[in-house]
């Protein structure tokens, strides 16, 4: 996991008991250091007095350090009431989220002043920020040590994640979406002109090409081989189809690196099954358990919307990509999250087997067994942050809501889990009215705070379920 890099910005003001200050600063980077995933730049003595901001000089050399560090973030803490003026600016020149935060008063001084005041000043950094349409997200007032500081610090570490990796994401459009599927269509141009993002398209017949031309005992090819067969029981699929989707994985693999894509949209049926033979959804699962998201039926918009869950974990865990299917028969809130079988093989619930096998639902239309390579099984259980992004009109919208995938003693096809919502009729209702597709992804972990801050950074409106 790389380490997500944030500037702190110790914010003073003379005359406020600047021992106290001091104080606060170095209580509050011993709290930041216990926070996972984090890398802090803060100056120190050499960059300013005592290591704290208090006016325009300060700040522009902050600004030098941070812009130098390359940093994802800011976070402005009032040590004591705070120079607004100076950590605004720090704020406004690096374009970067923003958690502000406040610290607690300490014990009146001898002649009965107090030594801080930062719950006075945080409302004028508040206000600066506010004026200049500077998004930020409101920690809190704490002393470092109290576990709620660095809880949102924590939230807001992946907040800076997503927005680090989201902003000039290039995504990979494998063929072209199915005819029928109006669904997955996109427009460029908002995603280039909002985020800086690229989509990079690949040929099927360019991918089929270069997937023929590896040999069957080229060393990648059979690495993938070995591999998928010991994660998952083969034995109902050949071995021409096990090659063809590792050759399939080994371009694709080659494709994104060499492209420097964070995800891709994959045309998986139609032509993938009748021209070269297999179903890729296997190969899309084991895709996205490399940390390349992968969505069927060339999503772009869902290949993100898994981006967006990946980053938000710090890379410790993938999401699925599934259909919202059906209501569960007997038991109410409660629906079955499906796809093809394409989930991550690290998804598989404890104890649960993964089977290779044909397409279970194309197989019926090409009427052979030309659709071989899906992985299914079913998902471990655990709480699951469930989302979509969508967009119309050049507008950016996000489903945030969360749910837990309960087990199941039934013996399903596809990858798979029954996920248990809060109101489900309440939650297929606003994807209706808001226009929310019938793809999603879901991811283990509540990831809730840090996508409703980094949406609010990046002006997606959010629907909160």
């Amino acid at each position: 996991m790389d380490k997500v890099s944030i500037g702190f910005v110790p914010a003073h003001r003379v005359p406020f008991d600047e021992e106290w200050a001091i104080s606060m600063r170095h209580r509050t980077l011993d709290a930041l250091s216990k926070v996972e995933g984090l890398e802090v730049v803060v100056p120190d003595e050499n960059w300013t007095q005592n290591g704290l901001v208090r006016d325009d000089n300060d700040a522009e050399a902050v600004i030098d350090l941070f812009r130098s560090a390359g940093v994802s973030g800011v976070i402005i803490g009032a040590m004591t009431f705070g120079d607004e003026i100076s950590a605004v600016s720090v704020a406004e020149a690096m374009g970067v989220p923003v958690l502000l935060f406040g610290t607690k008063e300490g014990d009146f001084v001898a002649d009965g002043n107090r030594r801080s005041d930062s719950f006075c000043g945080t409302l004028s950094i508040s206000s600066g920020l506010y004026r200049r349409k500077i998004p930020f997200t409101f920690g809190g007032i704490f002393f470092p040590e109290e576990e709620p500081f660095v809880a949102s610090v924590d939230d807001f570490v992946r907040t800076c994640a997503i927005a680090q990796g989201f902003y000039g994401a290039r995504i990979g459009l494998v063929g072209p979406r199915p005819e029928r599927f109006e669904t997955c269509a996109i427009n460029e141009y908002p995603m280039i002109e909002q985020f800086g993002q690229r989509v990079v398209p690949i040929s099927l017949a360019d991918v089929f090409a270069a997937a023929n031309a590896l040999a069957d005992d080229d060393p990648s090819v059979a690495a993938i081989v070995e591999e998928m067969c010991g994660r998952a029981d083969c034995s109902g699929v050949d071995r021409e189809a096990l090659l063809k989707a590792a050759k399939l994985e080994q371009v694709l693999l080659n494709w994104a690196d060499e492209k420097n894509l964070l995800g891709m949209g994959v045309q998986c049926w139609t032509a993938m099954q009748e021209v070269y033979g297999i179903s890729p959804c296997a190969t899309m699962g084991r895709l996205t358990g490399r940390g390349i998201m992968t969505s069927c039926e060339v999503d772009i918009h869902g290949a993100l919307t898994m981006l967006v869950q990946h980053l938000a974990s710090l890379g410790t865990t993938v999401p699925h990509f599934i259909d919202w299917t059906i209501q569960h028969q007997e038991m109410d809130d409660v629906f079955f999250a499906w796809h093809c079988g394409n989930a991550p093989h690290g998804l598989v619930c404890p104890g649960g087997t993964i089977h290779m096998r044909a397409h279970s639902i194309l197989n019926r239309i090409v009427g052979d067994e030309a659709s071989q390579g899906t992985a299914e099984f079913q998902l471990k259980p655990g709480v699951v942050t469930l989302n979509r992004l969508v967009e119309y009109d050049g507008l950016f919208k996000m489903l945030i809501t969360t749910g837990e995938i309960i087990p199941s003693d039934q013996e399903l096809r596809g990858s798979w889990s029954w996920v248990q919502v809060p109101d489900l009729n309440y939650l297929y209702r606003v994807l209706v009215e808001e226009g929310f597709t019938h793809h999603a992804s879901i991811i283990h972990g509540d990831f809730t705070m840090p996508i409703v801050d980094f949406c609010e950074f990046a002006g997606i409106e959010m629907v909160i379920v």
